[in-house]
């Protein structure tokens, strides 16, 4: 039990709530922590142990203002998420750990995660057999980008896609405007361009785009989802968000988000860490967490505490109110951009002051989500009223809510707006004033080119003077005013310098937030109320890019007056972007080609180059969704909103924008109370029916996994060969070979690779001789479950350059036959043979993204310590994580200075205590003896590395 039991309280409003009161300990110390800190210190005050956690680690976090940057602090999240492949290992450890425990004499059923575990399956079984042509799939595995499946079963004849005309921004092959539709649902092409998700910049393959082939796709993962079905009915504190749930991908993130946990009427806030790439936007409801690698996480599943650098905490002070024109991409892109400019890489960013409250939820979670892109580890906004509003709409019951809101304020974690409540003190402040971000539109021929709309018709009539360039048209001062008239389906039109042609509304990537759309429809409504219309010759085309805006769109009602304006859906992909729009009327090319006149495009996709949407259109420019339907309405850019009205109503009155802009209230209102609440209720009623598939899918219900011997996916790793009731003083390693002798650098995407499986490779002739083709390889990220697999694929990389051999090769020399093998053989020969293994490498071993086989690849493969000039810090954890030992040259030293060949056989000697950073011997066979530091820097690891890594160690604590 924690010594600060006596600080348990409870809840003034609801006394049979208990909790730690830890803003009684502080005093004014915890009143100026930034909110996120109190979260890190609170977690350190409930666990502390005096060994994982000890009570210098509660008190270096409250003195976060001095300490900040200087120590290391653990932290114990209060949940897991994990997806499928960084899942599956996870599971599989915790499967061989029942296995494991009961052939030791212990009850396998009391091996569960220590805290609740949440594995969203979906995403990346879409990632792994998306039949799109993606080049930049969110990346589940970590290094080289996965590779698309092949195809497993004929398609249907596909409509004659475009082909791309080499655009940079584009991913593969695009869909014409395909407008053909079916049952109310646009046939969304296999093939399709990646949706993009809302919120973050990545493609998420459609579930109806990926799973066409569903029969194929669940038996070729059947396995898999078979062991995942296992796993949620006999684990305690696992659940499981089944496939084809839908849905954006962080709305399933905010459905399992609890905000504060309730736990035996023990109240705690919600945190957490997970191997998701969109973990961080629930800091965007108040929830601290962010992404960490599968061993991280596996490591937190086992009940050990993260560890950090205690960080700087940058606050970001917003004041001012935005624009009325401003949109929410408006806002949240300005943000990030002064964050990127802030240096606020590796620290916490924690937003304050007036500005906040007029951010939406779903402002917040994009500005947490787009952490990578600014560098940060985290954005967190505290909660406050905003965030308690939106929790009512996403199902929350009230009862749940006042508790809520009840503890959070007793332990100083709920922010207020007024100004009388005292902010936090910060490492640093940036300040962005809300008043400063102000609407642009882009062009008339690059997408740098950025004008303020309220100068776009002054703009337009210096492009019309200027010479023929970047920007200029170079149009006589006496041609600038020239009127066309033309007749269109019986009406008489008037086209002049300006005039608009192509309107299209694309939810593109810049249109990340689908908030955006709904203002171009709630734009729409008041448009059509009011009675204005577009004029018919222009082309006007809605395309919503992905299924959750289509959500947004339809449950707001407002598609029927997009449509009315003109704006029907054209169907899903990248359609006017890359100049697919269907062509303009004869009447009004010949119109616009011989009055030589400069008509205009307006949309909101990315890309603009002149005569790109159609060679007669040559002033282009890209602007937020409901400022397209404004300009459409209007028939011309020459016009300033503030002064001349867009078009004249019912009863010949004159409609200015002002007057039928939603405001952002307006906005927030549609957003929170029919969408979302539409969004959850929906979600909500997936997962408790479950689908179809899933719920018919048969899984053992045994507490051990039935093992099958004949899977290629799934096997049960031997982690817990030597698995004893009491720890083993170190073992001298005796007469070690070295396995590789590599040089500075050394990444783990050496050590592991992720991407395809090389024919030629050790893994390749594992899975051919179990019967398997190569298009049926899939690759080492698929495979994370199958040791055998990833054992052999343990240093496979082509670019591995091992000095043994001179050249870069996945090969070495096994010394005692003196033959070049693959590394695979070579260790399992050195096996048989009973002799350990060592590596030896120089600076940097283990840079790159933590990746959970780098550790456990060379555990399997025998080797029993590296030695190195230095390590990426987070893989050296590792190392010990799995039990092998970290040891370092002393400065100044490697192998060079040494004389050392690499050739010798290597003797260490351990001492039966071990203490942090104590130096080792090493003898070689030629006599050599030379110094080294055992890199375990504190009590944890020295114990975690005698055990033989957490996993053994937390295996003995079932026993």
């Amino acid at each position: 039990g924690s010594p600060y039991q006596p600080i348990i309280e409870a809840l003034r409003s609801h006394p049979q709530k208990r909790f730690y009161n830890v803003s009684k300990l502080g005093g004014t110390k915890y009143d100026i922590l930034p909110y996120s800190i109190r979260v890190l210190f609170e977690s350190s005050i409930r666990n502390c142990d005096g060994f994982l956690v000890k009570e210098t680690d509660a008190m270096n976090i409250l003195d976060w203002k001095t300490k900040q940057n200087n120590v290391e602090v653990p932290f114990c999240p209060a949940r897991v998420v994990l997806q499928d492949f960084t899942g599956i290992p996870a599971m599989v450890d915790f499967a061989a750990m029942r296995e494991a425990v009961r052939n030791a004499g212990g009850d396998p059923v009391k091996v569960n995660p220590a805290c609740p575990t949440d594995l969203t399956v979906d995403h990346s079984l879409q990632i792994d057999f998306s039949k799109c042509a993606i080049q930049n799939t969110p990346n589940p595995g970590g290094g080289e980008s996965q590779k698309p499946m092949a195809k497993l079963s004929p398609l249907k004849v596909q409509p004659r896609k475009l082909p791309c005309r080499g655009q940079t921004g584009c991913k593969g092959p695009c869909s014409a405007g395909d407008s053909s539709r079916n049952s109310g649902q646009f046939s969304a092409q296999i093939e399709n361009t990646p949706i993009l998700c809302p919120f973050h910049l990545q493609p998420v393959p459609e579930p109806e785009t990926v799973l066409k082939n569903q029969e194929m796709e669940f038996g070729r993962n059947r396995e898999r989802l078979q062991f995942f079905k296992w796993s949620s009915k006999v684990f305690k504190n696992v659940s499981i968000i089944p496939p084809e749930t839908g849905m954006a991908h962080q709305v399933n993130l905010e459905y399992l988000s609890r905000v504060v946990f309730e736990v035996k009427d023990f109240l705690y806030p919600d945190s957490v860490v997970g191997t998701d790439s969109h973990t961080t936007m629930v800091n965007g409801l108040g929830i601290l967490g962010w992404g960490v690698g599968g061993i991280e996480t596996e490591a937190v599943m086992l009940g050990m505490p993260v560890t950090l650098t205690l960080p700087e905490v940058v606050g970001c002070e917003l004041t001012g109110a935005a624009s009325p024109l401003a949109t929410s991409i408006d806002i949240v892109l300005s943000i990030t951009k002064h964050l990127r400019q802030a240096d606020v890489a590796g620290k916490f960013v924690e937003f304050f002051g007036s500005g906040v409250s007029q951010l939406s939820v779903a402002d917040r979670t994009t500005i947490a989500n787009m952490c990578p892109e600014y560098g940060a580890i985290l954005s967190f906004f505290p909660v406050d009223n905003v965030t308690m509003k939106h929790l009512k709409h996403t199902g929350f019951d009230k009862a749940k809510l006042e508790v809520m809101e009840a503890y959070l304020k007793a332990v100083k974690l709920f922010r207020n707006d007024e100004s009388s409540s005292r902010e936090p003190e910060y490492s640093q402040i940036v300040q962005i004033s809300l008043s400063s971000i102000i609407p642009y539109v882009s062009g008339p021929k690059r997408s740098q080119d950025r004008v303020a709309v309220t100068n776009m018709k002054s703009d337009f009539q210096a492009c019309l003077n200027e010479k023929t360039g970047v920007k200029g048209f170079q149009i006589a001062v006496e041609k600038q005013n020239d009127i066309v008239p033309v007749l269109y389906e019986g009406n008489e039109y008037k086209l002049s310098h300006g005039c608009i042609v192509i309107a299209a509304v694309i939810s593109c990537t810049n249109n990340c937030n689908p908030s955006v759309m709904l203002a171009a429809g709630l734009l729409a409504k008041k448009a059509v109320e009011a009675g204005l219309v577009v004029k018919p010759y222009i082309r006007t085309s809605l395309s919503p890019g992905s299924g959750m805006v289509t959500h947004y769109l339809s449950s707001s009602g407002v598609l029927p007056y997009l449509s009315k304006l003109g704006f029907e859906v054209v169907g899903y992909g990248c359609s006017t972007c890359v100049g697919n729009t269907a062509p303009l009327p004869e009447a009004i090319r010949n119109a616009i080609k011989q009055g030589d006149i400069i008509a205009c495009g307006v949309l909101s996709g990315t890309k603009n180059f002149e005569g790109r949407l159609c060679d007669c259109v040559r002033a282009n420019y890209l602007a937020s969704p409901p400022l397209v339907v404004a300009y459409a309405i209007a028939g011309t850019v020459r016009i300033d909103f503030e002064t001349e009205p867009l078009g004249t109503g019912f009863n010949g009155k004159s409609i200015y924008l002002r007057d039928i802009w939603p405001t952002r209230k307006e906005l927030h209102t549609v957003e929170e109370e029919c969408v979302i609440s539409s969004m959850f209720k929906e979600l909500k009623e997936k997962m408790e029916k479950g689908n179809k598939r899933w719920n018919s899918l048969e899984a053992p219900e045994s507490a051990l996994f039935p093992w099958d011997l004949k899977s290629t996916y799934i096997r049960c790793p031997s982690f817990f060969d030597k698995l004893a009731k009491e720890p083993v003083s170190p073992q001298t390693i005796e007469n070690a070979h070295v396995l590789l002798y590599l040089g500075d650098s050394v990444t783990t995407d050496h050590i592991s690779p992720a991407g395809s499986i090389a024919r030629s490779s050790a893994a390749a002739k594992y899975l051919t001789n179990k019967g398997l083709t190569p298009r049926e390889f899939n690759s080492y990220g698929a495979r994370r479950g199958n040791d055998a697999v990833m054992t052999r694929g343990t240093f496979a990389n082509i670019k591995l350059l091992n000095k043994f051999i001179g050249k870069p090769a996945p090969k070495t020399i096994h010394f005692t036959s003196g033959q070049t093998l693959d590394v695979f053989e070579a260790a399992e020969l050195y096996q048989k043979e009973g002799i350990p293994v060592i590596i030896l490498a120089g600076k940097k071993y283990g840079l790159g993204s933590s990746r959970d086989w780098a550790a456990k690849g060379p555990f399997l493969l025998g080797v029993k310590a590296v030695l190195a000039e230095s390590y990426e810090k987070v893989h050296k954890s590792q190392l010990i994580g799995i039990g092998i030992a970290p040891l370092q040259f002393l400065p100044g030293e490697n192998a060079n200075t040494l004389g050392l060949t690499g050739r010798e056989q290597f003797s260490i000697l351990f001492p039966p205590e071990l203490s942090p950073g104590m130096t080792l011997d090493i003898k070689t066979n030629t006599g050599k003896v030379f110094s080294v530091i055992a890199l375990f820097e504190n009590d944890v690891e020295i114990t975690l590395y005698k055990y033989g890594g957490s996993l053994n160690f937390v295996a003995r604590r079932f026993l």
